[in-house]
């Protein structure tokens, strides 16, 4: 029995004298999350993915209808054309004031010729040149009437711009490649700006955010590969990490990470981001070898 004992201590000192890994900082995978939202009103014609699944940048993941947007814009378009109809009308009534003020300029040719022989009134040269004058007033006056009219089909144009930009982002295209968090909305439902259709992240690299003493840091610099330990199918699974980001604030520690006599210490927040090869998951623990 004594022998026994005696060989159980043994194996338990040497346990613990092999193991020469102890880890600075524990904590848990993380990742930059991102909200997918509808930016118009309408009735969700289509959504492409469902949870888990992985999707490329820019791919298709709903569309909303635009029925109502396209009749504002075909409301527009025929306001415009009505718009320029007025236009050609008034380059119509220019040629005319143009042909008046030719014909008015021949009579008063005339007029200054009689006017010199003493065959004509000085006043019927006075009435010649306000004839004149208000050909040109009045030609002026239509030049305006296209000006406005040219920067009322302007104002049209933006109007029509905002309604294509407001169609065109009824394709609700996803913003990274990565995998389908959550989704949100289901096809037939009535979407409304800034509603979340659905929630993302690349796992690509996952964020492990530890939690340091004041002592560690020290040994923690930005841009610092460190060492990171996670469970895996045959023991403790080592990859390599880069340290992001340290916060500049001490807090306590998180209740999810030590006991409570550890829990009233203060510590510092730590990003650091690990490749992810397939193994690591959101939620995950890990530990930090600084």
């Amino acid at each position: 029995m004594r022998t026994l004992l005696f060989l159980s201590i043994i194996i338990i000192l040497g346990s613990c004298t092999n193991n020469k890994t102890k880890s600075d900082a524990f904590g848990n995978f993380e990742t930059d999350e991102v909200i997918v939202s509808s930016e118009n009103s309408g009735k969700i014609l289509m959504t492409a993915f469902i949870e888990g699944e992985k999707v490329t940048q820019g791919a298709v993941l709903a569309l909303t209808d635009t029925a109502n947007l396209v009749l504002q814009r075909n409301q527009l378009l025929a306001q415009k054309e009505a718009v320029l109809a007025q236009k050609a009308g008034l380059f119509a009534q220019i040629a005319v004031s143009d042909q008046q003020i030719t014909n008015i300029q021949k009579d008063q040719v005339r007029i200054q010729k009689m006017l010199s022989e003493g065959a004509a009134t000085p006043k019927q040269m006075d009435d010649i040149d306000g004839q004149i004058s208000l050909a040109g007033k009045q030609k002026k006056a239509y030049t305006a009437q296209i000006s406005a009219i040219e920067k009322n089909a302007e104002a049209v144009d933006a109007q029509v711009a905002v309604l294509n930009d407001r169609i065109g982002s009824s394709i609700v295209k996803a913003p990274i490649s990565g995998i389908i968090l959550e989704k949100y909305a289901e096809t037939g439902e009535l979407a409304t700006p800034g509603k979340p259709l659905y929630k993302m992240a690349n796992i690509d690299n996952l964020i492990l955010r530890v939690y340091a003493s004041g002592p560690q840091l020290t040994q923690i610099q930005t841009g610092k590969q460190v060492r990171v330990l996670i469970d895996g199918n045959q023991g403790i699974k080592e990859i390599s990490g880069t340290v992001e980001w340290v916060s500049s604030e001490a807090e306590f520690t998180p209740k999810i990470i030590q006991t409570r006599e550890e829990r009233v210490k203060l510590v510092y927040a730590v990003k650091v981001r690990v490749p992810n090869d397939g193994s690591l998951k959101l939620g995950m623990p890990g530990e930090i070898i600084f």
